[in-house]
């Protein structure tokens, strides 16, 4: 199937062509007919499958013909809102706007805290088409009416449920009550957990449902390695295996930002440059950190699990997980940032005796073992126990 055969409009297949879009993945063949149709829809996919793609590219088809046939729009309104949970998902999600219409004369933003108000007040008093947002500064501008959903036509939450993991449920029923009936609802996760349905219940009463399963949970182009290893020597293993296997680039995810400013400052004293995000730096310091990784400048990225689902670079090498994520699936969101595209990749775990059930829930969803690996001079004191496959960990919501 071509992306024509989906009914876009030649504007979208020409920015499409110029990306180096060829044939749409699963997700987006499902998707979008879907929403052209004016379904209210839930739809899971994993990262990387091109769900961004799936709801943008039908919803800026609809505005751009709605725009034919109504006036410009008026004073802080909004036409599509996408809510994400991130400042650089909404960094992300609002580029890959800009990028799909870029042969269309529609306006996009990206609405997020951590900056100056006043420019995003101004440029929202123009109204925008297609506005992604984070749920606080949204509300923000919200209650000092500097916008109105009178005229939103597309409702988007992406990442449900990253967006439950991280709290916001009470600041998106609160968005969800100033919303219009009268809408197009679209809701993407990653997984459909009990907790996601009853986030969607909210949203609307009946949607088509769409779930993508991969074959695999990974890309079988990544290859996923541990090391285990006591807590007080995880920095001296990291240099060592910087230095001695050559790495030329990785991100390194740890669990607390005040770990990633220590680390940083480990890495130094052995000679190792590296830099850090994470939500105890403003928006400007993060994104320029960020520019800097992408572009190669930085070699070494320590970033927190905030970070799992906002960074999009297509050649990243290796993904590191120095402390082990929880819940289990922020593991796959978090390698999901390397072997991207088709192409190689390598996810390396630092593993203590404290991490055993929340390796054994990783490797449950992964539905394998996860090779494990020594390193000479790294004996280890606190033995990890061998995985059991089919641990089951207790809901964490029920």
């Amino acid at each position: 199937m071509s992306f024509e055969q989906l009914g876009l409009s030649t504007p979208l297949l020409k920015a499409l062509s110029d990306a180096g879009y060829r044939t749409p993945t699963e997700i987006q063949k499902k998707a979008i007919p879907a929403v052209l149709a004016g379904e209210d829809l839930l739809a899971a996919a994993q990262t990387g499958t091109g769900k961004t793609a799936s709801f943008v590219l039908p919803i800026l088809q609809k505005l751009s013909s709605h725009r034919e046939d109504q006036p410009a729009l008026r004073s802080r309104s909004v036409s599509a809102l996408i809510v994400v949970p991130t400042r650089e998902l909404a960094v992300q999600v609002e580029a890959n706007v800009q990028q799909y219409s870029k042969y269309l004369e529609l306006t996009s933003m990206a609405l997020y805290g951590g900056v100056d108000i006043e420019p995003q007040r101004a440029q929202l008093a123009q109204g925008v088409d297609i506005l992604v947002a984070t749920p606080g500064r949204l509300l923000d501008m919200a209650y000092q009416r500097a916008l109105f959903f009178d005229d939103l036509e597309f409702f988007v939450l992406d990442e449900a449920d990253r967006m439950l993991d991280m709290g916001f449920i009470g600041d998106l029923k609160k968005i969800i009550s100033r919303l219009p009936d009268h809408r197009q609802s679209l809701l993407f996760s990653a997984t459909l957990s009990e907790d996601v349905r009853y986030l969607a219940d909210t949203v609307y009463e009946d949607a088509v449902e769409i779930a993508i399963s991969p074959k695999k949970k990974v890309a079988g182009q990544i290859k996923q390695w541990l090391i285990t290893v006591d807590k007080d020597r995880k920095s001296a293993l990291l240099s060592h295996l910087i230095k001695e296997l050559a790495w030329d680039q990785a991100i390194i995810f740890v669990e607390k930002k005040h770990s990633a400013a220590k680390l940083v400052e480990q890495l130094a004293k052995r000679d190792i440059t590296a830099d850090s995000i994470h939500s105890g730096r403003s928006q400007a310091s993060r994104e320029a950190t960020l520019n800097e990784f992408k572009s190669g400048q930085l070699k070494f990225l320590v970033a927190t699990g905030i970070a799992a689902r906002g960074i999009d670079i297509q050649d990243l090498s290796r993904v590191v997980n120095y402390d082990m994520p929880y819940p289990a699936e922020d593991y796959v969101h978090r390698i999901g940032r390397t072997g991207r595209a088709g192409k190689t990749g390598e996810a390396v775990s630092f593993v203590s005796k404290n991490d055993f059930k929340n390796l054994c829930a990783i490797e449950s969803l992964l539905g394998q073992i996860i090779e494990r690996r020594e390193i000479e001079g790294f004996p280890i004191k606190k033995e990890v126990p061998v995985s059991i496959l089919n641990y089951r960990p207790k809901n964490r919501y029920r």
